[in-house]
């Protein structure tokens, strides 16, 4: 099946149309949302991470290039540094004298597949979940994936070791988490 894509602009509205078996899937935006929506183009710096930081944490810590934000029971903390142009989100999860015997491997079975841009990782001592990335080049939307992703991924540590996005079908967390779901469902049966 060949797909065409379309755009135009017109009467201050970008349209992108795809169509793809006969159907046509039309996305407008208006000049307005391109200048001040998600789809931000100039570059992530400290002073513009702080306004997103701010958005999902009124009350964070810290101060431009190092902050600590909280949501729910996760606390994350957000490193950049603007001559290196780099970030890096970081969350803080167990020691590793205290996982279970198995558990680095679940880990990197879900770096495969279930943390996408999300890592899981060992520094001093620690696992952290992580989410690494240049920083002039990352978008409002790219931040706010990367932060969400890496707080869920350390939130779902011991369970569906998954960062709240997509699952990569080659590698075997799928497996682990359909065995997560079917033990609730058989711990459910068995009432």
């Amino acid at each position: 099946m060949k797909c065409a894509i379309r755009n135009f602009i017109l009467f201050g509205f970008f349209s992108l149309t795809i169509s793809c078996g006969g159907e046509d899937v039309v996305i407008k935006i208006s000049d307005e949302e391109i200048v001040t929506g998600l789809m931000n183009n100039a570059p992530m710096d400290n002073a513009r991470m702080h306004d997103l930081l701010q958005r999902v944490d009124p009350e964070l810590e810290g101060e431009l290039g190092s902050w600590i934000i909280a949501h729910e029971a996760v606390k994350a903390q957000i490193i950049t540094d603007e001559k290196a142009d780099r970030m890096r989100v970081i969350v803080p999860i167990v020691k590793v004298e205290d996982i279970e015997e198995g558990e680095l491997l679940r880990l990197m079975q879900a770096n495969f597949d279930s943390a996408l841009d999300a890592r899981y990782s060992i520094a001093n001592g620690v696992i952290w979940s992580a989410f690494i990335h240049p920083l002039s080049v990352l978008s409002d939307e790219e931040f706010i994936s990367g932060l969400a992703q890496a707080m869920t991924a350390a939130a779902t540590f011991g369970s569906t070791y998954s960062s709240g996005a997509l699952i990569f079908r080659g590698g075997d967390s799928g497996g682990q988490q359909r065995d997560y779901y079917e033990s609730i469902i058989e711990k459910g049966l068995a009432i």
